[in-house]
């Protein structure tokens, strides 16, 4: 039996929590379905739980305009809905010389993005915020925030459902097919159903192009390549030294392994970055000797003994490791030819921040006035 639906959102992460409350609160009969057994089991609870400013995003890109543009819209949605997060701050810094011109392109760029509250810091500026970090320069981001990741997806999935959205777990999307005036999609799990709907968002995450692949009419050409980055956590074991998050000069592709704070004020440190072949949360112990040597270039009094496993995340990137890192992919009917469907791809960092505009976005693109259905 095939069910008649107006609105399908594949995916109960963050990203497709924000979604569904969109589409909800514009008066669309909405299901999420979800595979897992429940909100935000992969990227959306593991990750910093940053709030980003908008600081290291190419000027002109989604990243960097979604990212300003949710930073406000989720400080405000935070505090309207008592979600737990606080504007703590972070620093990043400079250990050598050559890293000091990095710091300023930073600047510049966040300047661009219309991040104008950065701070430049003296050695003594920074000595006195936070006295145990080691660095040469650095500026102060008063924006950067902390946020409990959970919390803010059972709020969103609260909202939905006051509107008549409906989350479904345990209930993959096996396949599917384009058909004129809807998308028909086969469901699995316990109770095998076909939906047929008039929209489909495909915010899939890690599986998204899976999802994609699976759907018969979606051009092969239109889905972007799929990598997966994993990354390890570490937390300090006992009282942090940090009172705002600390951020090293980033690397190729990822930020460097920084410290952030837990909204109860233990310190991490993560992510580096591993690329794998699958969705694998395995704890690899032998990376704790690079972290003592990454995290001492600028905390050197980081005693032995002090880091413990925390956990690992899987970033859904849509470039690989020796390539630029990519912009979102936010894919709309006049991108694919596909009526009807959005679909989102290498939804990585900063997407938990720019969640709330990514959701306006797309359902800016299923408007009939402003995108197209």
């Amino acid at each position: 039996m095939t069910e008649q639906v107006e609105c399908v959102v594949i995916g109960a992460g963050v990203v497709g929590l924000a979604i569904a409350r969109a589409l909800a609160l514009d008066g669309r009969e909405v299901i999420v379905l979800e595979a897992a057994e429940g909100i935000g089991t992969h990227t959306s609870s593991r990750n910093s739980e940053v709030i980003h400013a908008g600081i290291y995003y190419t000027p002109g890109s989604l990243k960097a305009r979604l990212c300003v543009a949710g930073k406000h819209l989720l400080y405000a949605y935070c505090a309207q809905h008592g979600v737990p997060h606080r504007r703590v701050g972070k620093i990043v810094v400079a250990t050598e010389q050559p890293e000091v011109d990095a710091l300023k392109s930073y600047m510049a760029k966040a300047a661009a993005n219309g991040v104008d509250d950065l701070r430049w810091l003296s050695r003594d500026d920074l000595r006195e915020l936070e006295p145990e970090v080691r660095c040469i320069a650095g500026f102060l981001s008063p924006s950067t925030g902390i946020i409990d990741s959970h919390a803010l997806m059972l709020a969103l999935q609260g909202d939905a459902e006051e509107h008549r959205a409906s989350v479904v777990f345990f209930s993959p999307v096996e396949s599917g097919e384009v058909c004129p005036g809807e998308i028909r999609l086969r469901v699995g799990g316990a109770e095998p159903m076909t939906l047929a709907a008039k929209t489909v968002v495909n915010c899939a995450g890690l599986f998204a192009q899976n999802v994609a692949g699976s759907i018969a009419g979606v051009p092969a050409a239109s889905v972007p390549p799929q990598y997966f980055a994993k990354a390890h956590y570490y937390a300090l074991s006992g009282k942090s030294p940090f009172r705002r998050l600390v951020y090293p000069v980033a690397t190729h592709a990822f930020l460097g392994v920084h410290v952030t704070l837990d909204l109860a004020g233990q310190a991490r440190f993560g992510p580096d970055v591993s690329w794998i072949d699958g969705v694998d949360y395995s704890f690899d112990h032998s990376r704790e000797p690079l972290f003592y040597e990454a995290i001492r270039s600028y905390y050197p009094g980081l005693q032995a003994g002090r880091l413990t496993p925390g956990y690992t995340g899987i970033r859904p990137k849509i470039s690989g490791p020796k390539d630029p890192a990519a912009d979102f992919v936010i894919q709309g009917p006049k991108d694919h030819g596909v009526a009807g469907l959005v679909s989102l791809y290498g939804i990585e960092s900063p997407g938990l921040t720019a969640s709330l505009a990514i959701a306006e976005r797309v359902r800016d693109l299923l408007d009939p006035k402003t995108g197209s259905v």
